[in-house]
């Protein structure tokens, strides 16, 4: 992490801290997923010598002091209302990946089915990184360079409390959405998504079935199938032409369990520290495994002891 050198003098003015404002950002917990962690660690992992700047940095953003917050593409702005009345603006700027280097990466997540299933799933999977190193960097800042930062306040040491704030923020903001990390790297969910899809199917991202006169691929839909009618007499309506095919069903495991929970966030009002894939989400593991287990029994009658 660096950041422009600020040598103001730093003095606090005498008086009462302004409140922070009603339209803050309260944080309760940032971290609480592994790629969120890794987000917070980052900031820590850059400033080990400031631990009690980090602190108060924390202290602020759980009492909402952070707000009007803006992230894009390598792109985080904030507001930071601290000790003097107005606000102080903070400036995250993360490294854009180039385009050589996503499609390297893309190319290295199509090969992994799980990857696609977790992404779509609203979760990041724990070994995305493999991917962006074999194209040569990090999905998360890991060098000084990686990370810049610069806060109009007149503390010069960096990263100063207002900054620290700002960075726990959006570790907790990445929790609840994953896919804010690689719009920092410069691509959207969506942009992510599509690319994959393509690679996957074997076609250039941005080309779609039907565009222009091209003919269909071999990967494009099968033709939907027709039947043709014949007469028949009412009393052999309900009669089979001929014997039913076998049914064959496989009863897989979800790629990602409470995936559903983890998209939809914390309802108005959750109170709880956890949020509610982590409440719930044992749980629902739990019914579905038994679910399945009594699926796959064909029948058998259940083990004493379970009901």
């Amino acid at each position: 992490m660096s950041s422009p050198a600020r040598w103001a003098p730093f003095r606090r003015e005498a008086g009462p801290k302004p409140p922070p404002p009603a339209r803050g950002i309260r944080m309760k917990r940032a971290g609480t997923t592994w790629w969120g962690k890794r987000w917070v660690e980052a900031l820590e992992r850059m400033a080990p010598d400031e631990a009690g700047r980090l602190a108060r940095g924390r202290t602020y953003a759980r009492a909402g002091r952070t707000h009007d917050l803006t992230v894009k593409p390598g792109l985080v702005v904030a507001r930071v209302t601290g000790s003097q009345p107005k606000p102080y603006k903070v400036i995250l700027t993360l490294a854009r990946l180039d385009d050589a280097t996503w499609a390297k990466a893309i190319a290295a997540m199509a090969k992994r089915a799980k990857f696609a299933a977790e992404l779509l799933a609203g979760r990041m999977p724990e070994d995305i990184d493999d991917a962006f190193r074999s194209a040569g960097t990090s999905l998360f800042p890991e060098k000084p360079e990686d990370l810049t930062t610069a806060c109009s306040c007149p503390d010069w040491v960096n990263p100063c409390k207002h900054v620290a704030a700002t960075h726990y923020v959006l570790g907790e903001a990445l929790d609840k959405d994953p896919f804010l990390l690689f719009e920092l790297r410069g691509r959207t969910r969506a942009q992510v998504i599509e690319a994959l899809r393509a690679a996957r199917a074997g076609a250039a991202p941005g080309k779609r079935a039907g565009a222009g006169k091209a003919a269909p691929c071999e990967n494009d839909a099968p033709p939907i199938a027709t039947v043709t009618l014949a007469r028949m007499a009412a009393s052999d309506f309900d009669a089979w032409r001929e014997p039913p095919p076998a049914l064959d069903v496989a009863l897989e495991p979800p790629a990602a369990h409470a995936a559903l929970l983890t998209q939809l966030g914390e309802p108005p009002g959750w109170r709880e520290e956890r949020s509610p894939a982590e409440l719930l989400g044992p749980l629902i593991r739990a019914a579905s495994e038994r679910a399945r287990e009594i699926a796959m029994a064909e029948g058998a009658p259940l083990r004493a002891g379970r009901k």
